[in-house]
């Protein structure tokens, strides 16, 4: 089953399968599943041609996939051009949460640890 471009997987149950798609959440999804009538433990092989049209028919009314990510991004690049205190964090490529950045934030900036070791460099062997 295919939905937005994005295949779902057919061995997981359609509560868990709908996240696959960008912008859906576990949330969302029992929402829509809600809304379709359709039990969240259905397999996504398990479901015939009108129920597969009606889930397609509910996200279609959601922001998802291409256009979120565009606009996500063209917030991201509003906060960057503006100078916001968010915009020079994500230019940074620093959490712009206000979280501590002395121990944590590893993955964010590229897992540098920069005070480790004793200072001296290593002795080359030949």
């Amino acid at each position: 089953m295919r939905i937005a471009g994005i295949t779902l997987p057919d061995n997981k149950r359609m509560e868990v399968a709908l996240t696959t798609v960008y912008g859906i959440g576990r949330n969302l999804s029992r929402t829509i599943l809600t809304k379709a009538k359709i039990n969240f433990d259905k397999r996504a092989k398990e479901l015939s041609a009108d129920e597969e049209n009606v889930i397609r028919r509910l996200v279609e009314a959601y922001k998802i996939e291409g256009i979120l990510r565009r606009e996500v991004t063209g917030n991201i690049k509003r906060l960057m051009d503006i100078k916001s205190y968010r915009g020079t964090r994500h230019a940074k490529h620093l959490p712009t949460r206000g979280q501590r950045t002395k121990t944590n934030s590893r993955t964010r900036r590229g897992n540098i640890r920069k005070t480790m070791g004793s200072g001296r460099r290593k002795v080359e062997k030949t």
